[in-house]
């Protein structure tokens, strides 16, 4: 502490500190180049707006404190140590669950013992601005909350990833967030419990029904909702707080979310207000996504993949959820290195939704040591598959899948695709002719004539391709 200033002036300062550390490490995430600094410096914000808070609570709260910071550590710092980089998705759901509960855990807090909070005027009533911020606060963190946890039992595989259809299911859907907004408001006018229970209850409901007919062609799109909801869960709490720290992080978490969400509605050719009303696409899904009949194909394998990869100029890698579960990753990198050093051209295609959530093909590659100039976007690439001899396409079925753009009736339709049929040659490596995407439907590329498909486990195909080009 400076002397001579009261605390006060200190706690804010350390509060603005530590926002704009969060504004910088958002910054640095924006490019694989900078996310290491970006990282560090949103953990040093925490770091700060942490110490600054156990700084301000008295002797009595601080043991408290630090039991709770202690045991979430060491249950973090297990869970980050052995989660799968395949299993992120289901994490990032789940950690996006805990926030909303506990946004949920702190209004109900404020509601029991307001004076405690500091909320209520001389007769004991709860402020009028502090019970609407309670209340929304409750309602998004149990949408969170409830809406998280059915996404991660979608993505961990105990629900099937396709949609379940309610009957009404957007009558429904808007009649409970009317009602929700009726016992807001009725809560902020009266203050009676039963309203602020309701929407507490609601708000429950909800968060299961919008998810819940959400299918898994837009599952990466939920995650980053709901990433937008814990924000806005957590800014609202820091009003209830008084804490300027909870205000901002919150609203960058809640701000930067939505604005993901929408540039990847776009990038998939969706509304974003139709997946956020839930189940967009599902009628669709209904009359498609089964196999089609058998049609010819034709079978290579690591040797033949070799020796069209070594006669190549230019080959383009798309990595897709096939990789990620079987950790092929350093196996992709050891093979593009030898084509380069064969003098092959060689990039990595990433489409905006590959995998389960935005930017998981990425993390995955930078594990890997690609070198970051070697990934290119969707937009940036897909004009060059005409001119690519090869396309290897390793785990990714949607996002190549031709029928977002020819069959109106499939799930993914409208959905922009990486043009890897527009290539000399499609090398295609998935585990069996029978499985199919996320979305549930079968690929026209796969029967296509210059189309080899490449059947095994992703990681020794890989490196069975890596043995013959050493050859």
């Amino acid at each position: 502490m400076l002397a001579g200033l009261p605390i006060d002036p200190l706690v804010a300062l350390a509060y603005l500190i530590s926002g704009v550390l969060f504004i910088l490490a958002l910054r640095g995430l924006s490019s694989p180049e900078s996310s290491r600094t970006g990282n560090r410096l949103g953990m040093l914000g925490m770091l700060i707006a942490v110490g600054t808070t156990m700084a301000t609570h008295d002797a009595v709260a601080l043991p408290r404190l630090v039991a709770g910071i202690a045991i979430g550590g060491v249950i973090g710092f297990v869970i980050a140590r052995k989660i799968a980089m395949t299993a992120m998705p289901q994490l990032v759901a789940a950690f996006h669950s805990l926030v909303g509960l506990a946004a949920v855990v702190v209004g109900i807090a404020a509601f029991l013992d307001p004076a405690s909070f500091g909320i209520v005027d001389a007769e004991g009533a709860i402020h009028g601005a502090s019970r609407i911020e309670m209340a929304l606060g409750v309602a998004i963190g149990a949408i969170t909350f409830s809406g998280s946890v059915i996404a991660f039992l979608k993505l961990n595989g105990n629900m099937s990833g396709k949609p379940m259809l309610l009957p009404a299911r957007h009558v429904i859907n808007l009649g409970a967030l009317a009602a929700i907004l009726f016992f807001t408001f009725g809560f902020w006018h009266s203050q009676a419990p039963m309203d602020f229970w309701i929407v507490v209850v609601l708000s429950f409901v909800i968060g299961f029904l919008l998810i819940v007919p959400i299918g898994g062609a837009d599952m990466p799109v939920v995650v980053s909702m709901l990433n937008s909801y814990s924000g806005w869960a957590a800014a609202a709490m820091g009003f209830t707080l008084e804490n300027s720290a909870m205000i901002i992080t919150g609203a960058l978490v809640g701000s930067s979310g939505a604005i993901l969400s929408y540039i990847m509605c776009r990038a998939m050719n969706r509304s974003f207000l139709s997946v956020i009303a839930g189940g967009f696409g599902a009628e669709a899904a209904s009359s498609g996504g089964e196999a089609k009949e058998q049609r010819p194909w034709k079978r290579g394998s690591a040797e033949d993949a070799a020796f069209l990869m070594k006669q190549a100029d230019s080959v383009i890698i798309v990595p897709g959820y096939g990789m990620a579960v079987s950790q092929a990753q350093h196996a992709l990198r050891e093979m593009g290195d030898v084509l380069k050093a064969a003098g092959v051209s060689v990039k990595y295609a990433i489409h905006p939704v590959a995998g389960r959530m935005p930017g998981h093909m990425n993390v995955l590659l930078a594990e890997a040591n690609v070198p970051y100039d070697e990934v290119f976007e969707l937009e940036d690439i897909n004009s060059e598959f005409a001119q690519t001899d090869v396309a290897f396409v390793i785990g990714a079925n949607d996002v190549t899948n031709p029928a977002a753009r020819t069959d109106k009736t499939s799930p993914i339709y409208g959905m922009p695709i990486l043009d890897v049929a527009n290539a000399k040659t499609v090398l295609f490596v998935k585990r069996s002719m029978g499985g199919v995407g996320y979305a549930g439907v079968d690929n026209d590329v796969f029967y296509m004539d210059n189309t080899m498909m490449l059947l095994a486990d992703a990681k020794k195909m890989v490196e069975d391709i890596v043995k013959s080009l050493a050859h």
